[in-house]
């Protein structure tokens, strides 16, 4: 893999995963499952992984239930038999949709950035968190009201990646740029440091006062 460039490799996909939250956090499951596809180097670190919702399935299932319906009624009406082959479009439209969502992956390690597609074929592109130069964050109507957007980022020297219709994406623009929310919350510094700054402001304090 070079970075900002894509790999295609004749081979097999993953199963199709479970929506379940294991696929967008970086536990010892996932990781394995990236390990799969992944060129991993031994020191590097799998910060998140996740794929788009499989919500975004429904447009397709929608789409290919109308052309089955409408291709069968026109065929009954006009009594064209061959006219219900049409038919049989409609289920492969939500089948390959289903397909094409569940053998996308995203991953964020503490080197780069990579995003996996292909059904029959495997593409994986690769970007260096050392090229990162911005990233955006966009969220639908419907993105905002059931927490799930793309993140898109542009690297240094021409590319970029997106990850599309990812769940929660904030959190996955922070492990893209190095923060992480669990942490906003805590202070930093040790006891001892703050100790010495207060001793050093009541010092301050008694000089001025004298």
């Amino acid at each position: 893999m070079t970075d900002g460039d894509s790999r295609p490799a004749d081979s097999p996909d993953d199963p199709a995963p479970t929506d379940s939250a294991a696929d967008s956090v970086a536990d010892s499951e996932t990781v394995a499952a990236v390990d799969d596809w992944l060129a991993r180097g031994d020191d590097e670190t799998v910060r998140w992984a996740g794929r788009p919702r499989i919500q975004t399935v429904i447009p397709a299932a929608v789409v290919g239930a109308a052309i089955a319906v409408v291709s069968a009624a026109v065929a009954v009406v006009n009594d064209v038999p061959a006219l219900a082959l049409v038919a049989l479009v409609g289920p492969l439209l939500p089948a390959w949709s289903y397909l094409r969502v569940t053998n996308t992956r995203f991953v964020v390690t503490d080197r780069a950035l990579y995003r996996k597609t292909g059904v029959l074929s495997r593409t994986v592109q690769r970007v260096s968190l050392d090229r990162v130069q911005n990233s955006a964050l966009s969220q639908g109507v419907t993105g905002s009201l059931f927490g799930y957007g793309t993140v898109a980022v542009e690297a240094a020297g021409g590319g970029a990646i997106r990850f599309d219709d990812v769940n929660d994406p904030g959190t996955v623009r922070d492990r893209i740029e190095g923060r992480d929310d669990r942490d906003s919350d805590e202070i930093p510094g040790t006891v001892e440091q703050w100790a010495a700054v207060r001793d050093e402001v009541r010092a301050l304090r008694a000089a001025v006062e004298r």
